[in-house]
Protein backbone atom coordinates (compact mmCIF):
# COMPACT_ATOMS: atom_id res chain seq x y z
CA UNK A 1 0.00 0.00 0.00
CA UNK A 2 1.44 3.42 -1.34
CA UNK A 3 2.08 5.93 1.67
CA UNK A 4 -0.19 9.08 1.46
CA UNK A 5 0.31 12.75 1.17
CA UNK A 6 -2.39 15.18 1.89
CA UNK A 7 -2.62 18.59 0.32
CA UNK A 8 -5.21 20.82 1.59
CA UNK A 9 -6.76 23.12 -0.71
CA UNK A 10 -9.32 25.68 -1.28
CA UNK A 11 -11.29 27.65 -3.74
CA UNK A 12 -8.81 30.22 -6.83
CA UNK A 13 -5.88 27.78 -5.27
CA UNK A 14 -2.77 28.97 -7.49
CA UNK A 15 -2.77 26.06 -10.21
CA UNK A 16 0.25 25.68 -10.44
CA UNK A 17 1.47 25.28 -6.91
CA UNK A 18 -0.76 22.36 -6.31
CA UNK A 19 -0.75 20.25 -9.44
CA UNK A 20 2.72 20.39 -9.38
CA UNK A 21 3.33 19.37 -6.20
CA UNK A 22 0.25 16.79 -6.81
CA UNK A 23 1.74 14.89 -9.77
CA UNK A 24 5.39 15.23 -8.21
CA UNK A 25 4.24 13.21 -5.71
CA UNK A 26 2.21 10.84 -7.73
CA UNK A 27 5.35 10.14 -9.78
CA UNK A 28 7.74 9.45 -6.57
CA UNK A 29 5.08 6.50 -5.63
CA UNK A 30 2.86 8.27 -3.31
CA UNK A 31 -1.08 8.14 -2.89
CA UNK A 32 -2.36 11.87 -2.96
CA UNK A 33 -6.00 12.88 -1.44
CA UNK A 34 -6.84 16.24 -1.97
CA UNK A 35 -8.98 18.13 1.09
CA UNK A 36 -11.22 20.98 1.17
CA UNK A 37 -14.07 22.17 3.34
CA UNK A 38 -17.34 20.63 2.29
CA UNK A 39 -18.77 23.90 1.80
CA UNK A 40 -16.91 24.17 -1.72
CA UNK A 41 -17.94 21.09 -3.03
CA UNK A 42 -16.47 17.90 -4.85
CA UNK A 43 -14.19 19.69 -7.04
CA UNK A 44 -12.11 22.81 -6.49
CA UNK A 45 -11.74 25.29 -8.89
CA UNK A 46 -7.94 26.96 -9.50
CA UNK A 47 -7.27 30.84 -9.89
CA UNK A 48 -6.67 30.17 -13.71
CA UNK A 49 -8.89 27.80 -14.36
CA UNK A 50 -7.63 24.00 -14.07
CA UNK A 51 -9.96 21.64 -11.72
CA UNK A 52 -9.28 19.49 -8.55
CA UNK A 53 -11.03 16.83 -7.39
CA UNK A 54 -11.28 17.03 -3.46
CA UNK A 55 -11.03 13.05 -2.54
CA UNK A 56 -11.53 13.72 1.13
CA UNK A 57 -13.21 15.76 3.82
CA UNK A 58 -12.71 16.85 7.64
CA UNK A 59 -13.38 14.36 9.85
CA UNK A 60 -12.69 11.60 7.37
CA UNK A 61 -9.09 11.79 7.65
CA UNK A 62 -6.35 11.70 10.06
CA UNK A 63 -2.66 12.62 10.61
CA UNK A 64 -2.04 9.38 11.31
CA UNK A 65 -3.11 8.15 7.67
CA UNK A 66 -0.69 10.75 5.95
CA UNK A 67 3.35 11.15 5.71
CA UNK A 68 3.13 14.57 5.51
CA UNK A 69 0.96 17.69 4.00
CA UNK A 70 1.36 20.22 1.29
CA UNK A 71 -0.27 24.02 1.70
CA UNK A 72 -0.35 25.39 -2.00
CA UNK A 73 -1.52 29.32 -2.21
CA UNK A 74 -3.36 31.17 -3.90
CA UNK A 75 -6.77 32.75 -2.86
CA UNK A 76 -7.85 29.33 -1.05
CA UNK A 77 -5.73 29.21 2.30
CA UNK A 78 -7.77 32.49 2.87
CA UNK A 79 -10.85 31.11 2.41
CA UNK A 80 -10.21 28.13 4.12
CA UNK A 81 -8.55 29.35 7.18
CA UNK A 82 -11.62 30.29 8.44
CA UNK A 83 -12.59 26.74 9.38
CA UNK A 84 -11.91 25.51 12.87
CA UNK A 85 -11.84 20.98 11.14
CA UNK A 86 -8.89 22.53 8.67
CA UNK A 87 -6.90 25.01 10.60
CA UNK A 88 -6.92 21.90 13.21
CA UNK A 89 -5.62 19.58 10.70
CA UNK A 90 -2.96 22.16 9.91
CA UNK A 91 -1.84 22.15 13.88
CA UNK A 92 -1.86 18.21 14.29
CA UNK A 93 0.67 18.26 11.24
CA UNK A 94 2.75 20.76 12.12
CA UNK A 95 2.92 19.42 16.45
CA UNK A 96 3.25 15.93 15.11
CA UNK A 97 7.01 16.58 13.33
CA UNK A 98 5.95 15.08 10.28
CA UNK A 99 7.43 17.03 6.76
CA UNK A 100 4.77 20.27 6.03
CA UNK A 101 5.70 21.81 2.69
CA UNK A 102 3.78 25.44 2.28
CA UNK A 103 4.27 28.07 -0.52
CA UNK A 104 2.87 31.43 -1.01
CA UNK A 105 -0.31 32.09 0.99
CA UNK A 106 0.01 28.49 2.27
CA UNK A 107 1.75 30.06 5.15
CA UNK A 108 -1.66 31.79 6.45
CA UNK A 109 -2.71 28.22 7.05
CA UNK A 110 0.32 28.16 9.39
CA UNK A 111 -0.40 31.81 11.02
CA UNK A 112 -4.40 30.50 11.53
CA UNK A 113 -3.14 26.94 13.30
CA UNK A 114 -0.77 29.07 15.64
CA UNK A 115 -3.41 31.16 17.39
CA UNK A 116 -3.57 29.83 20.67
CA UNK A 117 -0.42 27.89 20.03
CA UNK A 118 2.62 30.87 19.40
CA UNK A 119 5.01 28.22 19.86
CA UNK A 120 4.37 26.39 16.37
CA UNK A 121 5.75 29.42 14.73
CA UNK A 122 7.51 31.35 16.93
CA UNK A 123 11.63 31.45 15.98
CA UNK A 124 10.77 29.36 13.50
CA UNK A 125 12.32 30.32 10.05
CA UNK A 126 9.97 30.13 6.95
CA UNK A 127 9.69 31.85 4.15
CA UNK A 128 6.52 33.12 2.09
CA UNK A 129 5.09 35.58 -0.89
CA UNK A 130 6.33 38.95 0.71
CA UNK A 131 2.58 40.34 1.15
CA UNK A 132 2.00 37.86 4.35
CA UNK A 133 5.39 38.31 5.50
CA UNK A 134 3.57 40.61 8.83
CA UNK A 135 1.37 38.35 9.09
CA UNK A 136 4.51 35.96 9.41
CA UNK A 137 6.15 38.37 11.83
CA UNK A 138 3.48 38.76 13.66
CA UNK A 139 3.27 35.53 14.58
CA UNK A 140 6.67 34.72 16.44
CA UNK A 141 8.15 33.57 12.78
CA UNK A 142 11.62 34.37 11.41
CA UNK A 143 10.53 35.74 7.41
CA UNK A 144 13.67 35.00 5.50
CA UNK A 145 13.86 36.22 1.64
CA UNK A 146 14.86 33.54 -0.46
CA UNK A 147 13.51 30.60 -2.32
CA UNK A 148 13.11 27.81 -0.02
CA UNK A 149 13.24 27.63 3.35
CA UNK A 150 13.50 23.77 5.64
CA UNK A 151 13.24 24.44 9.36
CA UNK A 152 12.77 21.47 11.05
CA UNK A 153 9.52 19.28 9.66
CA UNK A 154 8.55 23.05 7.56
CA UNK A 155 9.43 23.69 4.39
CA UNK A 156 8.25 26.99 2.70
CA UNK A 157 8.64 28.72 -0.73
CA UNK A 158 7.63 32.21 -2.12
CA UNK A 159 6.31 32.05 -5.52
CA UNK A 160 5.71 29.88 -8.52
CA UNK A 161 9.44 30.25 -9.70
CA UNK A 162 10.72 28.86 -6.64
CA UNK A 163 8.69 25.56 -7.13
CA UNK A 164 11.09 23.38 -8.25
CA UNK A 165 13.73 24.03 -5.17
CA UNK A 166 10.73 24.15 -2.78
CA UNK A 167 10.18 19.98 -3.95
CA UNK A 168 13.36 19.27 -4.63
CA UNK A 169 13.72 20.14 -0.67
CA UNK A 170 10.23 18.21 0.36
CA UNK A 171 11.43 15.30 -1.33
CA UNK A 172 14.54 15.30 0.69
CA UNK A 173 12.60 15.69 3.79
CA UNK A 174 10.38 13.06 2.65
CA UNK A 175 13.18 10.64 2.45
CA UNK A 176 14.56 11.85 5.56
CA UNK A 177 11.39 11.22 7.70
Amino acid sequence: MAEKILIIAGPEFEDVELLYPYYRLLEEGFKVDVMSHPRYGDTLKGKHGYSVRVSVKPGDARVEDYKALVLPGGRGPERIRVFPEIVGMVREFVESGKPVAAICHGPQLLVSASIGRPELLRGRRVTSVPTIKDDLLAAGAEWVDQPVVVDGNLVTARIPPDIPQWMKAFLEKLRQH
